[in-house]
């Protein structure tokens, strides 16, 4: 090693404050006032979930106070063990597409209580955890055609921005005897708010604002309270009780040894190993921290991170806990290190103390959220190749099931069963990983099981 560079490791190593040293933060070509501006930036761009997590579970009878509380601790909780375990510059929270699942398909689609629901995210995270320890999470991320993948992103994308639709009161359900849906009432007080808060929040976006969704949920809420749509009950409070969800999963265990609920737990784990690899990847290459092969170091910690913040967060009461894109956000003003994670975390741990804003953020004012996450969601859509049919039919379908069935986990399970066949009938069998016949073979069971 030249004498040039073994000076300058021994300075890396030797100098600056204990903070430089365990973050490595001269290493990264950063220091610490821009590792705390990036952590508030990622904050900023993902302190919507704080308000939209408990709105949107607090659907499938959840305490919306101990939702809020478990988003907060959960995200905190994931986000602390990136940054200090992982030493990454991404950020975690209760999963948008997620939340979704676990309310309107699992909990009010198959009338599941929400405590089960609960267990069943608890025992994704342990799998999840299980396999990012053995190796087999690559193995099966690899199995399943990068087709169905962008298709399950973008079906999750549609189902969400459909609830976002739903509850501006923009759609709404037709008259008995005509069609399924219909525009809703345009010029009520709640929908005349949901448009005004899509419009602003889509004005933020396109000039460019960082955390753009979060300052469209605090126009819109602001906007509510002025015109005397929503009554605001405070700013600044005591941390509600936690105790209404707290441990409820642990008594629900048991319950978990079904068909369906077997399903659930497959999907969560699905859904959650693509958003996090995907996530992972993207803002890993954004901050310059792959290797050579594009491998991403250290990339176990993260997946580790990942499942045990699930598990956290489903401990305390929300849905599963994963990466967030928009650290992205974060990494886009200098962060580099886990630095600015663990100051995104300190933001959560304040943030518990504004519960009294959930009063006036109503479905309506995170409805913009909802339904502008959806279109970025979307954007897999056009790297899907629609020309070749085998892998167009079965993407198609997991798309639109999706939001026409009210379930993630059915368009998943169509999708997978799809592929193989349409691959048989081209004649291209032998390009099919065993894995995929043996998901064929769970799922038609799973539809036979379901038409009993």
């Amino acid at each position: 090693m030249p004498e040039q560079t073994r000076n300058r490791t021994r300075e890396t190593a030797s100098g600056g404050s204990p903070l430089e040293r365990f973050f490595r933060l001269r290493e990264h070509g950063t220091d610490v006032r821009t590792e705390l501006v990036a952590g508030l930036t990622t904050f900023l761009a993902m302190a919507y979930i704080v308000f939209v997590n408990p709105d949107v579970l607090g659907a499938a009878g959840l305490d919306t106070g101990a939702v809020f509380v478990a988003t907060c601790l959960a995200a905190a909780l994931g986000t602390l063990i990136m940054g200090l375990y992982a030493n990454f510059p991404i950020a975690q929270a209760p999963g948008m597409g997620l939340n979704a699942f676990f309310a309107y398909t699992v909990v009010i689609g198959l009338g599941v209580p929400w405590e089960t629901a609960l267990a069943g995210t608890f025992v994704s995270g342990v799998l999840f955890l299980v396999l990012a320890l053995t190796g087999v999470r690559e193995a099966v991320i690899n199995a399943i055609p990068l087709q169905l993948k962008l298709a399950v992103g973008a079906g999750i994308g549609l189902f969400i921005a459909f609830i976002g639709l739903k509850n501006a009161g923009i759609v709404v359900e037709a008259a008995p005897g005509t069609t399924v849906v219909e525009l809703g009432d345009l010029g009520t007080p709640t929908t005349l708010l949901a448009i005004f808060g899509i419009l602003v929040t889509c004005l933020f976006l396109m000039r460019g604002l960082r955390g753009a969704i979060f300052y469209g949920i605090v126009a819109t809420a602001l906007a509510g309270v002025v015109f005397g749509i929503n009554d605001l009950a405070g700013v600044v409070a005591p941390v509600p009780s936690l105790s209404p969800t707290l441990g409820a999963a642990f008594g629900a265990l048991p319950e978990l040894l079904t068909v369906q609920m077997l399903v659930v737990v497959f999907t969560m784990l699905f859904v959650d190993f693509f958003d996090t690899a995907g996530t992972l990847i993207a803002v890993s290459n954004q901050a310059g921290l792959l290797d050579e092969q594009g491998r991403l170091p250290r990339a176990n910690r993260a997946l580790v991170s990942d499942s045990v913040a699930t598990m956290g967060g489903a401990m305390l009461g929300t849905s599963t806990t994963t990466s967030y894109i928009e650290s992205s956000a974060g990494v886009g003003t200098g962060g580099r290190t886990g630095l600015t994670s663990v100051s995104t975390a300190a933001l959560f741990l304040l943030a518990l103390f504004f519960s009294p804003l959930l009063s006036i953020v109503s479905g309506e004012v995170t409805a913009a959220a909802l339904i502008l996450v959806g279109v970025m969601m979307a954007r897999g859509l056009g790297q899907i190749e629609w020309d070749r049919l085998e892998y167009a039919i079965p993407a198609f379908v997991t798309v639109v099931a999706m939001p026409l069935t009210y379930s993630i986990a059915t368009g998943i399970a169509l999708g997978l069963l799809l592929f193989p066949l349409m691959m048989l009938f081209k004649g291209r069998v032998r390009e099919v990983h065993p894995v995929m016949w043996v998901l064929l073979v769970a799922f038609a069971a799973y539809f036979l099981w379901l038409a009993e």
